[in-house]
């Protein structure tokens, strides 16, 4: 059966915002924390550089350590108080940008081993959340927004960023290119509940109403992927592949395949963590619902089981009660035999295909169109070998970023019903 107004806030998700929280997130930390604030004001105020950045000045290298090592002198703090879920996730964001700064600018032949002041609390804290410690889309989109008018909810043209490595703008449009689809993916979801009602009733008034919201459902996927096109107005793909993706790497994307250590986990009795993908739009919910939804199986769910890993706990939850859903859209459109009901679910899902079209241009466009003709500079100086240029074309979050997005278009169009 359909979530209730009741269960959809039993799972955070909002009538009105979707995942995104209707209310805007903390912007700081109350005093027991602010040296973590603190800290990452420092970062980001002193524009710490990549550690990998080709020709780094000496004073810009000095300036990192000097950085790293004000973090490695923090005491550590206890987090016994953070006993609300707004608090714990401006923790987790503040820790985990703190975290990226640190890694990010060391050398890139430097081992990595994370400081306890950073390292403890970000592990318990995300014990709590049920996230790994690392840098996720919730803390980049989810968590990470201020409203710029005077309204009281966030809309797709009211809102702004609030923590960035860069302080560019093409950084914060790359962040709020997702939150906009978020916001508008809020009719979506309505319409998913919608449709979940009728299908418990399953008669031809049902069958007429499905129809309609499918039709509709359509509509709003193609103005999701209009929005995701829209990143090309505020984001230069060579700028965002060289000065902020770099940023959001995590442990499985390392070109040097270093291990992230954890330092004092283990005199703590605290687990080290196995997962440590990036941030990735694969981590996005909605995008998960609208799959589970219309039936998309994408045969390997392994996969996005791990990706949900990354998401609030309670969106896991809501995602789990899609999947169990005893009755199954795409069962009941194949039931009901109609012409028209058909041809209205296979709409959305073609107009879902269209969506991982889209993004598979985006893709070439900011990741591998920029990886081939920097791998490609490198090889000329003699800097990288063979092995090292296919290293470039993983995802943030971990995966090979072609075979990924072609495989999750084929399982797309796997679900449209044949039509005699």
């Amino acid at each position: 059966m359909s979530p209730n107004e009741n269960q959809l806030q039993a799972f955070d998700v909002d009538e009105r915002t979707g995942f995104m929280p209707p209310a805007p997130p903390l912007t700081r930390l109350p005093q027991t924390w602010e040296l973590w604030e603190m800290t990452l004001d420092a970062a980001i105020h002193a524009k710490l550089q990549l550690g990998g950045k080709v020709g780094l000045p000496v004073e810009e290298a000095e300036a990192s350590e000097a950085w790293r090592v004000r973090v490695r002198r923090l005491p550590v703090i206890p987090i016994d108080e953070l006993d609300s879920p707004m608090l714990l996730r401006r923790a987790h964001l503040v820790l985990a940008y703190a975290l990226h700064f640190y890694i990010h600018t060391l050398p890139l032949t430097s081992p990595i081993c994370i400081p306890k002041p950073i390292s403890l609390p970000l592990v318990r804290i995300s014990q709590k959340l049920a996230i790994p410690p690392i840098l996720t889309f919730s803390d980049t989109v989810l968590y990470n927004w201020v409203i710029s008018t005077n309204e009281d909810l966030p809309r797709p043209l009211n809102v702004r960023s609030q923590t960035l490595f860069t302080g560019l703008k093409d950084e914060e449009e790359f962040y709020l290119c997702s939150a906009r689809i978020e916001l508008r993916g809020v009719e979506a979801l309505q319409l998913v509940r919608a449709t979940m009602d009728e299908t418990s009733v399953n008669d031809s008034i049902a069958v007429r109403h499905v129809t309609q919201y499918l039709s509709t459902l359509a509509s709003v996927i193609d103005e999701l992927r209009a929005l995701m096109n829209d990143v090309r107005n505020g984001c230069d793909p060579n700028t965002y592949y060289n000065q902020v993706r770099p940023w959001f790497c995590g442990e499985d994307s390392d070109a040097n395949k270093r291990k992230w250590m954890y330092e004092g986990l283990a005199e703590e009795g605290l687990v080290a963590p196995k997962e440590l993908s990036g941030p990735s739009a694969g981590q996005s919910s909605l995008i998960h619902a609208l799959d589970s939804f219309l039936g998309v199986n994408h045969g390997d769910p392994s996969f996005m089981k791990r990706m949900q890993s990354y998401m609030p706990r309670k969106h896991q939850l809501f995602l789990d009660h899609l999947v169990e859903n005893p009755r199954p859209l795409r069962e009941f459109v194949v039931r009901a035999r109609d012409g028209e009901l058909e041809g209205a679910y296979n709409r959305a899902v073609g107009a879902l295909k269209k969506f991982r079209d889209a993004h598979m241009i985006i893709a070439h466009l900011y990741i591998l169109g920029p990886s081939r003709r920097a791998a490609g500079l490198r090889n000329s100086k003699g800097l990288q070998g063979e092995g090292e240029k296919r290293e470039q074309v993983k995802g943030t979050g971990g995966t090979d970023l072609v075979r990924f997005l072609k495989d999750t278009r084929t399982r797309t169009m796997e679900a449209v019903i044949p039509v005699p």
